[in-house]
C-alpha cells in the first residue's frame, strides 16, 4: 500500500485533486500492479479515497492456464480433423476415380463400361448419368454406319442439286452478262462520233465516258440541227441495267426534242422530264438523273438544268464556275418541274469554251481516301487550255488516272470539252 500511495503522490502531487475514478498501473518488484482510485464523499463531510490494488499475476495465471489448454485442444482437434478429412476424401474420391478410369476406357473405344453406385447422392447421380451415356454411345456406334451411309446418300443428292443450281446460275449469269454487254454496246453506239464533232466547224469538241461497272449511268451527247449545237450531260443515280436503260431513254428523248426544234429551255426540260418520269413509274424504279442542256448559236451559249458546275473557260485559261443548282431540278423525281427551270446566257469569244463533267471526276479518290476535287480539275484545264479540246480532255483524264492510282473506280467518269475555234468566220 505504501508503494501505491507513493505512486499516487508522484502522479498527482495532492490526493485532494482526485475528484473522479481513475485507473492506473505501475510496477512493483518487476510485477505489474493495477490501481483503481475512487473518491467517496457524503453530505456530512466524509472525503475519502478508496484505493484498490490488484497484482496482474492474481488474475492472469488462470487465463494463461486456460490458453495453454485451448492450444492443446486445438492441436488435438486439428489432428482429428485431418484424419477425418483424409478418410472422407478417400471415401468420396474412390467412386470418382472409378468414373475417371471408366471414362478413359470409354475414350479408348471400350464402350461396355459401368460404374458402381455410391451412397453419396451427387456421385450416385453422376454414376447413373455416366452409365446411361455409355449405353447410348454403344447403341449410337452400333447404328452409326447405317446413319453415315444414309447421310452420304443425302449429301450426294444435295450435291447434285447444288451442281444443277450452279449450272443454272452460270447460264443465267452468262445471259445477263450478254444482255449487259448488248446494253453497253448500245450506249457506245449512240455516243456522238468523231466525224459528227468534226463537222461542227466553229467549235472544237471532245468527249469521254467510262463506266465504273459493266453498264454505267452517265450520259453525254452533242447534236447539231439548223446551226444550233446542243450539248447534253447527265448522271443517272446508281449503275447497272436500270441506269443504263434510263440513259438510253434520255438520249432518245433529247434527240426527239431536237428534231422537233424545241429550243425553249423550260419546255425542253419539262417535256423531257414528263416523258422520263412516266417511263420510270412504269419501270417501278426509283432512279433519277441530273441533266445539263447547253444550246450554242452565234457565239452565245444558253445553259439550263441542274447538274455539276459548268466551267466557263476564257481564252487565257481563266475559269468561271457557273452554279447549276438553281437552273433546274433532277429529272424523274417529280412529274412537273417547270417552276424550277431557268437558264443563263453566256457570250463566247474565239478561244473561249466550256467544260462539262460528272461527279465521278471530282469525287474520285486515291488509296489515301483523298478526293480529286473540282479545284484540281480547274487547275489542269487552265494549264492546258492553249491546247486542242482532245488534248485538254486527254490531259485531264491522264491526271485523274495518275491521282487514282491502283484505287478502284467507284463512279462513272464523263468529260465534255467545248472550245470555240480561234478564228471568226461567218459565225
Amino acid at each position: 500500500m505504501r508503494q501505491s500511495v507513493l505512486y499516487l503522490f508522484d502522479r498527482f502531487n495532492r490526493l485532494e485533486d482526485i475528484n473522479h475514478t481513475v485507473q492506473l498501473d505501475f510496477k512493483l518488484n518487476g510485477q505489474r500492479q493495477f490501481i483503481q482510485v475512487s473518491p467517496l464523499t457524503d453530505k456530512y463531510g466524509l472525503n475519502w479515497l478508496i484505493i484498490v490494488v490488484v497484482p496482474k499475476a492474481d488474475f492472469m495465471t488462470q487465463i494463461y492456464a486456460n490458453t495453454r489448454h485451448t492450444i492443446l485442444l486445438c492441436i488435438v482437434a486439428l489432428v482429428v480433423s485431418v484424419g477425418v478429412g483424409f478418410l472422407t476424401a478417400s471415401w468420396i474420391t474412390r467412386p470418382l476415380n472409378q468414373i475417371a478410369q471408366a471414362s478413359e476406357y470409354l475414350a479408348g473405344g471400350t464402350l461396355n463400361q459401368k460404374v458402381d453406385s455410391s451412397r453419396i447422392f451427387e456421385i450416385e447421380i453422376l454414376a447413373k448419368s455416366f452409365n446411361s451415356m455409355a449405353i447410348q454411345l454403344e447403341e449410337s456406334f452400333e447404328t452409326l454406319e447405317d446413319k453415315v451411309k444414309e447421310r452420304t446418300s443425302e449429301l450426294a443428292t444435295a450435291t447434285q442439286q447444288i451442281a444443277a443450281l450452279n449450272n443454272r446460275l452460270r447460264a443465267e449469269n452468262l445471259r445477263m452478262s450478254a444482255e449487259l454487254e448488248i446494253l453497253k454496246q448500245m450506249q457506245q453506239l449512240i455516243l456522238p462520233k468523231p466525224a459528227e464533232l468534226a463537222a461542227i466547224t466553229e467549235l472544237d469538241i471532245a468527249g469521254f465516258m467510262e463506266a465504273a461497272d459493266e453498264v454505267g449511268g452517265d450520259y453525254y451527247d452533242v447534236l447539231c440541227t439548223d446551226g444550233v449545237v446542243t450539248l447534253c450531260i447527265g448522271d443517272v443515280t446508281g449503275h447497272g441495267l436500270e441506269s443504263g436503260i434510263l440513259m438510253v431513254m434520255t438520249q432518245a428523248a433529247v434527240r426527239t426534242l431536237k428534231e422537233v426544234q424545241e429550243l425553249d429551255p423550260v419546255r425542253f426540260l419539262d417535256t423531257l422530264n414528263r416523258t422520263l418520269y412516266k417511263n420510270i413509274q412504269r419501270m417501278n424504279s426509283d432512279k433519277s438523273l441530273t441533266l445539263a442542256i447547253l444550246n450554242y448559236a452565234d457565239r452565245k451559249v444558253s445553259i439550263s438544268g441542274q447538274h455539276e458546275e459548268t466551267l466557263l473557260v476564257r481564252k487565257g485559261g481563266q475559269i468561271e464556275r457557273i452554279d447549276m443548282m438553281d437552273l433546274g431540278f433532277p429529272i424523274g423525281l417529280d412529274e412537273d418541274i417547270s417552276d424550277f427551270i431557268s437558264h443563263v446566257l453566256v457570250d463566247l469569244e474565239p478561244g473561249d469554251g466550256v467544260v462539262l463533267y460528272t461527279d465521278g471526276i471530282p469525287e474520285a479518290r486515291n488509296i489515301h481516301k483523298k478526293f480529286y476535287g473540282i479545284e484540281r480539275l480547274c487547275e489542269v484545264v487552265s494549264l492546258n487550255w492553249h491546247l486542242s479540246a482532245a488534248e485538254i480532255q486527254l490531259a485531264v483524264i491522264d491526271d485523274l488516272r495518275e491521282f487514282i492510282g491502283e484505287q478502284k473506280v467507284f463512279d462513272d467518269i464523263t468529260l465534255l470539252v467545248l472550245k470555240q475555234q480561234g478564228t471568226v468566220h461567218d459565225l
